[in-house]
């Protein structure tokens, strides 16, 4: 009987969550459409940008290159081999996120 309790208690939690959310939203909407606010203005413009597949796919060459660096280092180094891979794909994606961001100025210039 213990073991239910808390799958039970999570999704409890979260469908209150999601209520009380979703119930708050239509409150504060249908009080700015009392006042004169626009419907219009709950609806978000798409943006068109195919910044976010750059930026994937910049991080995923990063992520490729840290997994190499770290197979490299594991063969040709006396460390452990778990710390090189977790830092060399960590470092190397993080390097590919801040390589689009600088890019990504200039792509828009």
């Amino acid at each position: 009987m213990e073991g239910i309790i808390v799958p039970v208690s999570f999704f409890l939690a979260l469908f209150a969550i999601l209520y009380v959310y979703y119930t708050t939203r239509n409150k504060e909407r249908l009080a700015l459409i009392e006042k004169g606010a626009d419907p219009k203005l709950f609806k978000a413009e798409p943006k068109v940008t195919n910044y976010a597949n750059f930026k994937w796919g910049l991080f995923m060459v990063g992520v490729a290159i840290g997994v190499f660096l770290g197979a490299m280092f594991d063969q040709y180094s006396a460390l452990p081999e778990t710390p090189m891979y977790i830092s060399m794909i960590l470092i190397c994606g993080g390097l590919g996120l801040v390589l689009a961001y600088l890019l990504r100025g200039r792509l828009e210039k």
